[in-house]
């Protein structure tokens, strides 16, 4: 096996026909992402490592297959980011959302501090901002690099959140749909925040909502939150 780095993103490894034997794998199992084909992209990966630094890549990354019928199979691994076309329109709708409930925290704490019933100062302050929440999204898609982080991030998460999700998967990547539900609106911009902890923002567009629904594989329909966290 000779592993080369092409550039800070890409490397290329070539397995000669005899590691292919030895492997008892050919193309084909990298066509199908069988499960042979993963354990020697895995290989390749920690001795690429090893041998050159090669860093794997955050989220995932894309492997080209160039046969060779004399000398065997020579992969090249790239860089794959996910779509974040739509990003900078719903970061901004999120940063909004951080400002609300920043807002509400403080409105709280002016209207006692004016010696008004706590319940009372409570549904001020939510009054005082309902206005502003109107044309925020009602709700969010975050990409995930692996299942781990998505367990870990709803872990994190109240146990009392009632929002919509649901949970998919597509090219590695795991998705997670959140909708505000019957939860408030500071709690749910509170956790769309935290989400940015542990993964990207994907879209909150209902176009392609639409096309992620259609493509990738639903592993969880309902409460993907409450049954991560177990």
């Amino acid at each position: 096996m000779r592993i080369e780095r092409v550039d800070d993103k890409t490397v290329k490894c070539y397995l000669t026909n005899e590691e292919l034997e030895e492997y008892d794998i050919d193309y084909k199992d990298f066509l199908t992402r069988s499960e042979k084909a993963k354990a020697v992209v895995q290989d390749i990966i920690e001795r690429a490592h090893a041998e050159i630094g090669y860093e794997p890549p955050k989220f995932a990354f894309d492997v080209q297959i160039m046969v060779t019928p004399d000398e065997g199979l020579a992969l090249v691994f790239s860089d794959k980011d996910p779509d974040f076309s739509d990003s900078g329109k719903i970061m901004e709708a999120l940063r909004g959302m951080k400002e609300v409930a920043k807002m509400l925290k403080d409105k709280l704490e002016e209207n006692r501090a004016n010696g008004e019933d706590p319940e009372k100062a409570k549904a001020k302050a939510r009054a005082d901002i309902r206005q502003q929440a109107i044309d925020s999204p009602e709700f969010a898609v975050f990409v995930f690099s692996n299942i781990g982080f998505v367990m870990d991030y709803a872990k994190h998460l109240p146990e009392k959140l009632w929002v919509n999700s649901e949970l998919y998967v597509m090219d590695g990547f795991y998705y997670l749909f959140m909708e505000k539900g019957r939860a408030s609106y500071e709690r749910y911009s509170k956790a769309c925040v935290q989400a940015l902890e542990y993964a990207g923002l994907y879209t909150a567009e209902e176009e392609k909502l639409a096309a992620l629904r259609e493509h990738a594989e639903c592993l969880i329909d309902e409460k993907a939150i409450k049954k991560l966290r177990g």
